[in-house]
């Protein structure tokens, strides 16, 4: 049943990134509409996935690699559904439904299994630590495609193609504003992801911080967006240079969640994520 809705899943999100390519490419306004709705109906259907993941597991759905990336994919569509009833940037979409949609493929080509929950994951501070983590990444994949879809829009402005392209995109001082409420809210979400993972690991691990290849990334992801926010309230740094830093900060995100995984050895680091 998980694997069928899984595929399900799959068909909406890819079917939504469709559309919303069509709506930039060729201006038809009701494929952004089609779009919205596949998402939806995808985020719905992944919804299903993780409860009868989690029940045929009997843990939170974020322990492999397979889990973890359908997981983020999942928390992304719903913080761009949430973002699109506030701003109706279909444009974002299609940024947005095309990374989680690449998530959901990796996440597929992937083994499925239920593997055993090594014995320092055996803790209610797992979906704690785990949800503020991915939401807080999940807010700040949008402003890193609100910063992509800026410099579009800008780089179109300035060379005075206003075209049929630069109308569909948001102005620059939604796309702005996106950026810094995205900033406003990830951040937050960040900080008490890894203050609740430092807990933790006090209790797993019998150390608040053991400067770990992910503890250490985590902290420099931190610092990224701490600047950036700082620049932002207290110098007034606005748009083309908060756009450039909301895409480094999100590149540090990707690898602090998978290269450090993947590539780093750790207490983060389970050969479980491979299988």
């Amino acid at each position: 049943m998980n694997v069928f809705f899984f595929k399900i899943t799959l068909a909406f999100y890819l079917g939504g990134t469709v559309a919303y390519l069509i709506y930039i490419l060729f201006s038809y306004k009701r494929a952004a509409w089609v779009g919205k709705f596949l998402l939806g109906f995808g985020f719905i259907s992944h919804c299903l996935v993780l409860t009868f993941r989690y029940i045929e597991a009997g843990h939170p759905p974020v322990v492999n690699l397979h889990e973890s990336l359908s997981f983020f994919a999942w928390a992304i569509v719903g913080a761009f559904l949430l973002l699109h009833h506030r701003y109706r940037v279909d444009v974002v979409g299609t940024f947005a439904s095309s990374l989680a949609t690449l998530l959901v493929i990796w996440a597929a080509a992937l083994p499925k299994d239920v593997i055993p929950l090594p014995p320092s994951l055996q803790s209610y501070w797992l979906p704690i630590h785990a949800t503020f983590a991915f939401a807080g990444n999940a807010i700040f994949a949008l402003a890193f495609c609100a910063g992509v879809v800026y410099l579009i829009q800008e780089r179109l402005v300035k060379s005075k193609r206003v075209g049929n392209l630069s109308q569909r995109l948001p102005s620059l001082g939604i796309l702005d504003e996106i950026n810094y409420r995205s900033l406003t809210i990830g951040f937050p979400l960040l900080t008490v992801g890894i203050v609740t993972g430092a807990v933790w690991a006090q209790y797993a691990w019998g150390s608040y911080w053991s400067w770990d290849p992910k503890e250490t990334w985590s902290l420099i992801t931190w610092l990224l967006y701490a600047a950036l926010l700082h620049q932002r309230l207290a110098v007034g740094w606005r748009g083309k240079k908060a756009a450039i830093m909301s895409i480094v900060g999100f590149g540090a995100v990707l690898f602090t969640f998978l290269g450090v995984n993947l590539l780093l050895k750790g207490l983060h680091s389970y050969a479980e994520w491979f299988r």
